[in-house]
């Protein structure tokens, strides 16, 4: 199975980033702690759990992540779904972190070579090629990143980001 190159990588996660924005954009932090109705998360615990996701994309580049395990923990799967400020952290701290990781990904990436991308890596219980892993995390964010357009609705937002 074929990978996508470093160049790919950066500006498949910058145009999540992009997306992540316009879909926040004018929703206050308690907007983004609205729990659906249905089985799911609220907003805060989605883009928390996307970064979750890029620290360890961060790990597999060899970088420090953006947060600390305890940080991330409250956003990892199958953590109980955040329905107070008291769990949450504000939505401006986990955009500015997203802005971040983005950072650090691309500036990893960029050093990245196309051998150190095709090197077998342990993850997930098995070996895989370092770009293919990137990938899988990539493809992963942007599962959760179409679930911010139904949540954005949901904070009683009528409109059409994308």
């Amino acid at each position: 199975m074929t990978h996508p190159d470093a160049e790919t990588l950066i500006q498949s996660y910058a145009v999540n980033l992009r997306i992540m924005h316009m879909q926040t954009d004018g929703l206050s932090h308690e907007d983004s702690l609205i729990q659906p109705r249905f089985r799911g998360n609220c907003l805060n615990w989605v883009l928390g759990h996307i970064l979750v996701g890029r620290n360890t994309a961060l790990k597999l580049l060899g970088e420090p992540p953006v947060w600390r395990e305890e940080d991330e923990a409250r956003y990892k799967t199958g953590s109980e779904p955040i329905t107070s400020d008291e769990h949450a952290l504000p939505l401006k701290q986990l955009l500015r972190d997203l802005d971040r990781s983005q950072e650090r990904i691309g500036e990893a990436l960029t050093r990245t070579s196309p051998e150190e991308l095709a090197a077998m890596i342990p993850f997930r219980g098995s070996e895989r090629p370092l770009g293919q892993a990137l990938n899988g995390l990539h493809w992963h964010e942007t599962y959760h990143l179409g679930q911010l357009e139904l949540l954005r609705q949901l904070a009683g937002t009528d409109d059409a980001i994308i």
